[in-house]
Order: C-alpha cells, then structure tokens, then sequence
C-alpha cells in the first residue's frame, strides 16, 4: 500500500475536466419547521398562479403574442420529468432550444426556471443550480423529509436567443421561483451556499 505522495490518483485531471465536484459542506441545518414554511409560502404563492388554455390555431393576421402570453400558456407541473442527472447520460444530439423548469414534485413548487440553445448540453460543466438542488435535497435528509426534485423541458422555446430570454424572464417573474437569483428578495438564499 502506497501512502503520502506515492498514492495514485484514480483518474487524471484531464478525466475529471468539466465534471462537477459539489461542495459537500452544505447547510442542512435549516430547521425542519423553517424548511417546511419555507416551502409552503412558495407552494401557496404558485398556487394562485394561474395558466391559460393551450394556444389555438390563429390566421396569418393574427398578431404575434407577447413573452408574458406564451408564458401563460406553459405549465411547468404537467411537463414530462426528467432526473437532473440526466446531461451525465450520453445523448444522440445535442439537443434544441427550450426552457426548462426544475420542480420539487413532492409538493410540488417550481424551483428554477432556464433556458438553453442545446437542451442536452446545457448542464454540462458548471451550473450554480445544480449546487443549490444538492443543498436543498440535504437541508431535507436530516428531517426525513420526502423530496422529489426532477427537470422538465418545454422544446417549444424560440430558438432566437432574445426571444427565448425575454420568455423566461417572464416565466421566472410570474413564478417567482426561488432558486432564480430575479426573486432572491422574496424568499430569501438558504441553499446558495457552498461553493
């Protein structure tokens, strides 16, 4: 057995390139009563959100709608779920424009709304999401606390970047998804931390 600078390392530093070593020094120490209120002011505010029926068929003079429009029309709760894992998965294509919504289905709340031009290749590398969806599912472990948090997309995004950022916007404002830095003053940063 090798000891001190004589151990070998498993993998290169070229191998582990671009993956994501979490901070493991997360903050669990969220009461399991101040998680759990935290949880229901976002449930409850969501809750009146309300969303528009599907866009209808319309004629070649209809006006365009508005980010805020299309927004009203997508629910990120009926989306198909994904495990946030999913981009270590190899894919066939690096996949389109789309915004995705990261939801905690136990409750359920919506807690990070983006948007992508490659739908499987936006969560490779670095992502300050990824680091607060680990320090929210640990703030949960120590409380026994059920917790279900997957991704869902929305492919239907424009694939004009502006396009797609201005919708976003506004489905991050009409949420008001707390992951999403736009409405840290609503409910506070408990899981930004750890980097």
């Amino acid at each position: 057995m090798k000891t001190g600078s004589e151990q070998k390392n498993l993998f290169s530093a070229a191998e582990l390139q671009g993956c994501y070593c979490p901070d493991r020094r997360t903050d669990s120490r969220m009461s399991r009563d101040a998680l759990q209120d935290w949880k229901q002011r976002i449930f409850q505010f969501q809750q009146q959100v309300s969303v528009s029926p599907s866009i209808q068929q319309g004629t070649l003079f209809d006006v365009l709608p508005t980010p805020d429009e299309i927004g009203d029309r997508i629910d990120p709760f009926t989306l198909p779920q994904q495990n946030t894992e999913f981009w270590r998965w190899k894919a066939n294509d690096e996949g389109v424009s789309a915004l995705y919504f990261v939801v905690d289905y136990e409750l359920p709340i919506l807690l990070y709304v983006g948007e992508t031009v490659k739908s499987n290749q936006r969560w490779k590398g670095e992502h300050d999401c990824k680091r607060y969806i680990l320090n929210y599912v640990a703030a949960h472990r120590p409380h026994s606390l059920p917790v279900t948090v997957n991704i869902g997309f929305w492919s239907q995004a424009p694939t004009n970047t502006r396009d797609r950022q201005q919708l976003e916007s506004a489905l991050i404002l009409k949420w008001r998804s707390p992951f999403n830095k736009e409405n840290w003053e609503f409910w506070g940063t408990p899981f930004t931390g750890g980097k």
